[in-house]
C-alpha cells in the first residue's frame, strides 16, 4: 500500500509542477492572439500582433537571422574550444593542470555585467564592435567554463582502453579524438550545445551594450524596443507575440534533444 501511495504522490507533485511551469507559456500564447486595447489585435482572436511584429522596423526576419547567426556561431565556438579543452584536462597530465582548471571555473564567479565594458573596449581595438561575430565571441567566453567542465567529465567517463586500442591500430591523438571520442561523448556535446544556444538566443544585456546598430539587433533587443509605442503606452500584445516567437525554437530543440540532454548530465556520474 505504501509504494502505491508514494507513486500517487509523486505523480500528483510532478503534475502540479508541470502545470506551474507551463501556465506562463500557455498564458503568453493566449495573450498573443487575444483581443486587447492598444494592440494590433483589438477585435476578436487572430494574428494581428504577429503581423505587427513581422513588420516592425527592419522586419522580424532580419532579427531572427541575427539571433540565429549569433546563436549558431556561439555554439560552434563553444563546442570547438570546449572539446579541445575538456579532452586535454581529462586525458593529459601537465604542470598546473588543476590550478588552470580551477581558474577556468572561477570565471563563473565574476558577474557577467562587469566584464562587458572591458570587452566593449577590447572589441573596439579588434574592429569587432557592432559586430555579430564579436558578440558571439563574448557569449562564448562566458559559456566556456561550464562547457569545459561538462566535456571533461564526459571524456573521463569513457574507458581509456578504447583510446589505447585505437592508438595500437595506428591512430594519432587527434584521430582518436575526432573519429572515436566525439561519438562516445555525443550526449555531452548535445548538452553543451543546447546550453550555449539557449544562453545566446535569450541573452539581452550583451547585445544591448555591444551592438548599437538597429539592423544588427537580435530578437530580445528588438522585442524590448517594440514594447514602447507613442505616448509611452506598452504594446503588450506585440510583446507576448515576440515572447512566443522567442520561446518556440527553444521548446522545439529541448523536446528533440531531451534524451541526449539527460544522458549528457548523467555521463559523468559513473566513470567507466
Amino acid at each position: 500500500m505504501r509504494p502505491k501511495l508514494w507513486s500517487t504522490s509523486y505523480y500528483v507533485l510532478a503534475g502540479g509542477f508541470a502545470v506551474l511551469f507551463l501556465f506562463p507559456l500557455v498564458w503568453t500564447g493566449y495573450a498573443s492572439v487575444a483581443p486587447a486595447g492598444a494592440t494590433r489585435q483589438q477585435d476578436g482572436y487572430g494574428l494581428g500582433n504577429y503581423a505587427g511584429l513581422l513588420e516592425y522596423d527592419a522586419g522580424l526576419g532580419r532579427y531572427l537571422w541575427n539571433s540565429t547567426y549569433v546563436s549558431v556561431l556561439t555554439v560552434a565556438f563553444t563546442l570547438a574550444l570546449a572539446v579541445l579543452g575538456g579532452y586535454a584536462f581529462a586525458r593529459f597530465t601537465f604542470r598546473g593542470k588543476d590550478t588552470l582548471f580551477i581558474v577556468t571555473l572561477a570565471i563563473l564567479m565574476v558577474p557577467y555585467s562587469t566584464l562587458l565594458i572591458p570587452l566593449y573596449s577590447m572589441l573596439g581595438d579588434l574592429g569587432l564592435r557592432n559586430s555579430l561575430t564579436g558578440l558571439a565571441l563574448v557569449l562564448t567566453l562566458y559559456q566556456l567554463p561550464f562547457a569545459v567542465f561538462m566535456m571533461r567529465i564526459s571524456f573521463e567517463a569513457v574507458p581509456k582502453e578504447i583510446e589505447e586500442s585505437a592508438m595500437c591500430d595506428g591512430a594519432g591523438t587527434f584521430g582518436v579524438l575526432t573519429r572515436i571520442m566525439l561519438f562516445a561523448v555525443w550526449p555531452g556535446l548535445v548538452t553543451v550545445g543546447l546550453f550555449s544556444f539557449l544562453a545566446a538566443w535569450n541573452d539581452f544585456i550583451a547585445p544591448l551594450i555591444l551592438v548599437s546598430e538597429a539592423d544588427k539587433a537580435v530578437l530580445p533587443v528588438a522585442i524590448a524596443n517594440l514594447r514602447q509605442q507613442s505616448m509611452g503606452a506598452v504594446d503588450f500584445g506585440a510583446t507576448q507575440a515576440g515572447v512566443v516567437v522567442m520561446a518556440l525554437p527553444c521548446l522545439v530543440l529541448f523536446a528533440l534533444l531531451q534524451r541526449h540532454y539527460v544522458r549528457g548530465f548523467m555521463s559523468g556520474a559513473i566513470k567507466g
